[in-house]
């Protein structure tokens, strides 16, 4: 409730008249990281992320290992390499993204509720150890599910309801003690309305999945029915994840020196806009029956045209903002950061287009839609790794080595741009 006051407070501060000055000024779109026991938070999470990317990584050499004739009869079953690539895209993309919005959310929050912020972060190591162990310890038959595939196994569902537990804690926690944007909507205010509207979406997608949860008839076969329970929430949860990812581009843009001609108050509106389109999930629900193709289309049809309203403006005034480089801003934070900021940025900028576009060349169940899938996911992907390498030192550890940290982003931008193509 207190973030919903405070949404449409910033909404009714964009409609006030203001004097624009004489000369043009260029917003600096950064948060300050709290110290104490956040910052010890937000470090908690950053591990565990992190963690859970090594590990997806781990996972995606097993499946090649899978496929070697030689190697097989090691393995703990038949079918591990769909064992193998269920927990690679879980680690990769729900728990890496899931940890990195917590990361945000407890860097700039407050002091409340920390107790209940330490116990989701249990939580979700707890259930994040739980799936990676599960194919060695308790395996069991795959689903291949869009959004969360599975295995169907004791340890591995548990361990998938203990970290959905963590995340939606934290999202709540989010909600309850939201970040406070001001009525003058200064940057870092923008910013932090972007992080109140991706709690919201992640709120949101809870709802909807408790709602599938409800809806879902039991007696469907497991491919059919986690298809179904996650179709609507993994949609929802997509906005989550990209409002994450415009907050990351604005940020990273201000540490690369960008001069990015997008005022707080539009970012702000462009943040509303890219959250408008969740509100539609109830409706989505009581329109159509879980099981029917209308509600799968209607999802589509929110995820694909809903979102893309905010993320195309916000990434035309990143690019813009990055093409004037040859006048960069003053560097912020050391000039160690620039090539690794505006690296990261461009590859994901350029991945995440990429991915966009193909998405809208879908026509059927073709090879188009993971390489949409890929070239999306890889774009939030390098702009949360690109602005963890800004994030190290703020949360207390070493810098990272400035020529790797530059390179990186683009050798895995490149290489995934071979992949989809």
């Amino acid at each position: 409730m207190k973030a919903n006051l405070h949404l449409a407070s910033t909404l009714r501060a964009l409609a006030w008249p203001m004097r624009l000055p004489s000369t043009v000024h260029v917003a600096r779109y950064r948060l300050d990281v709290a110290g104490g026991e956040r910052q010890h938070l937000a470090a908690a999470w950053l591990w565990l992320a992190i963690a859970a990317l090594a590990a997806s990584g781990v996972f995606s050499i097993l499946l090649v290992a899978a496929r070697a004739p030689f190697l097989q009869p090691l393995l703990p079953t038949v079918d591990f390499f769909r064992v193998a690539l269920v927990v690679h895209v879980d680690l990769s993309v729900l728990v890496w993204f899931a940890a990195f919005a917590a990361v945000l959310w407890s860097a700039a929050s407050t002091e409340r509720w920390l107790g209940i912020a330490w116990t989701a972060w249990g939580l979700g190591l707890l259930g994040t150890v739980a799936m990676s162990a599960a194919p060695f310890l308790n395996p069991g038959t795959p689903v291949m599910a869009n959004y969360v595939p599975v295995i169907d196994s004791g340890m591995f569902l548990w361990g998938l309801l203990m970290f959905g537990v963590a995340f939606g804690l934290t999202a709540l926690r989010a909600l309850a003690v939201p970040q406070r944007v001001g009525v003058l909507l200064a940057p870092d205010g923008a910013l932090r309305f972007g992080l109140n509207a991706a709690a919201v979406a992640a709120a949101m997608s809870i709802v909807a999945l408790a709602w599938s949860w409800a809806t879902v008839p039991r007696l469907l076969d497991s491919k059919t029915y986690y298809e179904l329970l996650f179709w609507g929430p993994g949609h929802v949860i997509q906005f989550c994840w990209s409002l994450v990812m415009m907050v990351a581009w604005l940020w990273l843009a201000t540490l690369a020196g960008a001069r990015v001609p997008l005022s707080p108050r539009v970012v702000t509106l462009l943040f509303a806009i890219g959250l408008a389109a969740v509100f539609a999930t109830p409706l989505i629900y009581l329109a159509h029956d879980v099981a029917s193709v209308e509600h799968q289309k209607l999802f589509t049809w929110q995820m694909r045209f809903g979102g893309g309203l905010a993320i195309v403006p916000i990434a035309v005034g990143v690019a813009i903002g990055l093409a004037r480089a040859d006048r960069p801003l003053a560097p912020v934070d050391g000039d160690w950061r620039l090539p690794a900021c505006r690296n990261a940025l461009w590859a994901s900028l350029l991945l995440f287009g990429a991915g966009g576009v193909i998405g809208f060349l879908i026509k059927g169940s073709d090879v188009r839609i993971p390489a949409h899938y890929h070239g999306s996911i890889v774009g939030i992907t390098l702009a949360l790794m690109g602005l963890a390498y800004a994030l190290l030192p703020k949360l207390g550890f070493a810098r990272p080595l400035p020529r790797m940290a530059a390179w990186q982003p683009l050798l895995y931008g490149f290489g995934q741009f071979l992949h989809i193509v």
